[in-house]
């Protein structure tokens, strides 16, 4: 005889989609209840220390989002402006060696700031906006004709 929850699996699983069928609504970002992402201000940036195999400093905001729910966001890249009661935009995606931290923070947006080095790859992770005459459709050997500013 099957137990309760082996029978709440098959009716999960097993049945093939129809009108009695009905998929489980399941989601690592429920907060965000099916938003890309979601405004929120800070109220604390702390550190962390990742779980055992790493060792770094992990920079970590607690977010009060606008839905008055409140979530842990890590904070992407090297350095950055960003104190208490400034304006962020929060998106999915966790840190695998964060526990619970299930969110990250969007540089560039509203009071966060872009990366400030030079960055020029993965530019849209960081909000660097593009430099002056570059291309990623020109080979690398001409780019340094079309960059006059050196």
């Amino acid at each position: 005889m099957a137990t309760c929850i082996q029978s709440a699996k098959r009716k999960r699983f097993k049945l093939k989609p129809g009108p009695k069928y009905k998929k489980p609504n399941w989601s690592r970002t429920s907060i965000l209840k099916r938003c890309p992402q979601a405004k929120g201000i800070v109220t604390k940036i702390t550190t962390m220390t990742p779980k055992k195999p790493n060792s770094a400093i992990r920079h970590v905001a607690k977010v009060s989002l606008n839905n008055s729910l409140r979530v842990t966001a890590r904070m992407p890249g090297r350095g950055y402006l960003c104190s208490r009661y400034n304006r962020v935009l929060v998106e999915g995606g966790r840190a695998n060696d964060l526990p619970g931290v299930g969110y990250t923070v969007i540089r560039g947006k509203y009071d966060f700031s872009p990366l400030v080095t030079k960055q020029k790859r993965r530019r849209s992770v960081y909000g660097v906006i593009q430099p002056k005459g570059y291309s990623m459709h020109v080979r690398r050997k001409d780019r340094k004709y079309l960059n006059n500013t050196d």
